[in-house]
Parts: structure tokens; C-alpha cells; sequence
């Protein structure tokens, strides 16, 4: 009989764990962009945004841009803002299918990259000033902590339920052997 009550008890707290797992934790990605996937811009922008939707770091030239013969647009130092990671960029080149490739350090370490593939209908015009300068970047370590968690189950949280979870089953086995004396 005690076998049986140990049994539909750690049953029942393994469903209930289960039932209150999120589904497992994937890496983050890509919600939106400035510019989009797939736009026709007729003027260049001056700066690239990137909205994602967990936690990240930045590693060392996390944006590129790349446009027609190989011109490469001058990025400046990119910043992050909750899940957006901002550039400046100093456009130049003529029009036709343009590149931004960028990379990113998920919260679990993995790198993650990607394409955003837009194009200008007409030239890029160069402005006579470089890239506009911008504070030097935070260490990734402290964009990471500006940066909210992705939303998932709190550790604090797994460790309380698995304390009632125990403290359930010992009450079952306690009841089961009174019951049984």
C-alpha cells in the first residue's frame, strides 16, 4: 500500500513539474530591424537598429554592411538598449542590393549571426563628417547586465517548487506509514 501512495505521489509531482516547466529555453532572435528585410530605401540611413527578443552581448564588430563591388559602409561603436542593439553608420556606395550581417552572443554564450538583405535606389551621398562618434561601448559583460533576462522561469522559483515537491512526497510517505501501523 505504501508503495502504491509513494508511487501516485511522486507521479503526481513529476506531472506538476512538467506541467510547470516552460518549454525549453531557445536562443534569441531576431524581432525586428531598421532597416527591414527586403526594403528599397531612396535615401541611406544613418544608423542600423536590430530589436531581439532575449538577453544578449555584443561581441567585437557585431555589425557589417556590405553593399555592390564590396563597399563596406564605416559602423560606428554599437550600443545596446534593453534588447536593441543601435549603430551609426557612415553610408557610401552606389545603389543596388546591400548586406547588413550581424552577430551576437546569446545569454547561454552561443554566438548567433544573421543577414538583413535592403537596398538603395539611389547613391549613397558621403557627408564631409566621419561616422558620429558616440561614447566607447560598455564591455559586453556590462551590456549583458543592462540587458532584462529573456522572460524565462526564475532559477529562485525551480528551486522552491522542488522544495514543496519533496516536502509533498515525505508527507505522503509519513502518512502512508501512520496509516499503515
Amino acid at each position: 500500500m505504501l508503495v502504491r501512495r509513494l508511487s501516485v505521489a511522486l507521479a503526481l509531482a513529476g506531472t506538476a513539474l512538467l506541467a510547470a516547466a516552460p518549454a525549453a529555453s531557445a536562443h534569441t532572435t531576431l524581432q525586428s530591424s531598421d532597416p527591414a528585410e527586403g526594403a528599397a530605401l531612396s535615401t541611406a540611413p544613418r544608423q542600423v537598429s536590430l530589436k531581439f527578443g532575449g538577453a544578449f552581448t555584443l561581441p567585437v564588430d557585431p555589425i557589417r554592411i556590405t553593399g555592390p563591388d564590396g563597399a563596406q559602409w564605416q559602423v560606428g561603436p554599437a550600443t545596446v538598449t534593453e534588447r536593441t542593439l543601435t549603430a551609426p553608420v557612415q553610408p557610401s556606395g552606389p545603389a543596388g542590393a546591400y548586406v547588413l550581417t550581424w552577430s551576437i552572443v546569446a545569454a547561454d554564450g552561443d554566438p548567433i549571426s544573421g543577414r538583413i538583405n535592403f537596398s538603395l535606389t539611389a547613391p549613397a551621398s558621403t557627408p564631409s563628417s566621419a561616422v558620429p562618434s558616440s561614447p566607447a561601448p560598455a564591455p559586453a559583460t556590462q551590456q549583458a547586465a543592462e540587458t532584462p533576462d529573456d522572460g524565462g522561469f526564475p532559477a529562485w522559483a525551480w528551486i522552491v517548487l522542488a522544495v514543496v515537491v519533496v516536502a509533498a512526497v515525505a508527507g505522503v510517505i509519513v502518512r502512508g506509514r501512520r496509516s499503515s501501523s
